[in-house]
């Protein structure tokens, strides 16, 4: 498969573009979003940068299911653009609110709240309305471009907020990101609704979210990586917030340096991402195997002695990380029934996002407490043993073989022929088994 095959669609071309550009305005707002609450309204506190950032990611806990639904259920391409315009709304306001110097931070809070619940709509609809961009064939490829966008993203974005802030003003980032959604309403108007591939809606029916939950629950392999995905994402994917602490606290740097901490982290992200379009189909071993490099490379990360040396390892931290998200991601997709994959993937986002509320207050806590290599080495710790357990479980469900090589470090995971059959099932569903047994 080459690595840019989606975008010989039209429809998905123009998808790629808008979101490009939404995506770099999004992270050039975090960044902005963050500095302000540690340097200008609270006395550097990391306790209070991770309340913002909980605050923002808090309502996918409780609107996720209710998002998924109506995922399934309404024309996507309209619900998208309903989602970017009250983001865009959501961003102005916060600008305006910074350039007239009234901000506070419990305001500051109130928009990250209300930016959550908007984003908690937005995410399941995102993930599954590219189903209807591209082939079923392709539909791999276009998740890991859809990453290797949000990455691309996230390598501009950051650091041209950090030069913005330093030339500008925080409030300007604001404004610009409120611009920036222009461009994916813009690419989601000019579509070819001829072309797009309609997916299955759920009818209106009693008890439809508890059918999504127990879908999930019915199927092993996905269980495995929300469990995995949310451990690594609570307590390893805070880096807003422990890069902010490591360039303000412990290095002694400004908005511009902290700005390039996020491009750098993006540079192996990009690649996990290139890489990850080039899979016909990622596998369960790989969102495990992914999360224990990352345990190793955050542990690294968190001992270098420089802001130097701090900085380039997070190449390798970005690269772990994104081939986890974008493994997983494609995982649960394309071995999930379209008629409920809106409510699987909004169960999924839950467990993504929602466990930020839940870990950045507490990693934030550890970082003011022991300092923020602590806070990044929490993450470490925990994404090895998650991930050493999900691959013992592993083993014993689904009799899997596991070894850790220590020349060239990688893990080794495959079957045991007595029970490939068994793991088939539990990983890509009956149908495709019975598919590969036909063909056989």
């Amino acid at each position: 498969m080459s690595t840019f095959d989606s975008l010989k669609f039209r429809n998905y071309r123009l998808w790629f573009a808008g979101a490009l550009v939404a995506n770099i305005g999004t992270w050039m707002q975090r960044v902005a979003q963050d500095w302000l609450v540690l340097t200008q309204l609270s006395d550097e506190s990391g306790v209070a940068v991770g309340i913002t950032t909980a605050l923002q990611f808090a309502p996918v806990l409780l609107l996720s299911p209710y998002a998924g639904l109506l995922a399934d259920r309404v024309d996507r391409r309209k619900l998208l653009m309903a989602t970017q315009v009250a983001q865009g709304v959501l961003a102005a306001g916060l600008g305006a609110l910074v350039l007239l110097g009234n901000a506070q931070l419990w305001q500051v809070y109130g928009f990250a709240l209300m930016l959550g619940c908007v984003a908690a709509v937005d995410g399941p609809v995102r993930q599954t309305f590219v189903a209807e961009l591209v082939p079923a064939a392709k539909l791999s490829n276009a998740v890991g471009l859809n990453s290797a966008s949000f990455n691309a993203a996230r390598l501009i974005g950051p650091g041209i907020a950090g030069l913005a802030i330093a030339g500008v003003g925080i409030g300007w980032v604001f404004v610009i990101n409120a611009a920036t959604f222009a461009a994916t309403i813009f690419s989601l108007t000019r579509m070819r609704t001829s072309e797009l591939r309609q997916m299955p809606s759920a009818p209106r029916s009693k008890g439809q979210i508890r059918e999504g939950v127990a879908y999930v629950r019915g199927r092993s392999d996905i269980l495995v990586i929300m469990v995995v995905v949310g451990v690594v994402s609570t307590f390893g994917l805070n880096f807003q917030l422990t890069s902010a602490m490591m360039a303000r606290t412990e290095f002694g740097k400004g908005a511009g340096e902290y700005g390039i901490l996020g491009s750098i982290l993006a540079i192996g992200s990009l690649t996990g991402a290139l890489l990850a379009a080039r899979r016909e189909r990622p596998r369960v071993r790989l969102v495990i195997g992914s999360a224990f490099a990352f345990g190793i490379a955050t542990g690294a990360m968190a001992l270098m002695p420089t802001y130097t040396s701090y900085a380039l390892a997070g190449i390798p931290v970005g690269l772990a990380s994104l081939t986890m998200m974008t493994a997983a991601n494609s995982t649960i997709q394309m071995s999930t029934d379209p008629a409920v994959r809106g409510r699987v993937m909004a169960l999924y986002m839950m467990v993504f996002l929602g466990a930020t509320p839940i870990g950045s207050p507490i990693v934030g806590w550890i970082g003011e407490q022991f300092g923020p290599r602590w806070a990044i080495g929490i993450g470490s710790i925990t994404a090895i043993l998650v991930s050493l357990g999900a691959a013992l479980w592993a083993r014993r469900a689904w009799g899997l073989r596991v070894r850790y090589h220590l020349h060239a470090p990688h893990l080794d995971v495959a079957y045991l022929p007595e029970r490939r059959r068994e793991a088939q099932v539990a990983r890509v569903g009956a149908a495709d088994v019975a598919d590969e047994v036909t063909a056989a």
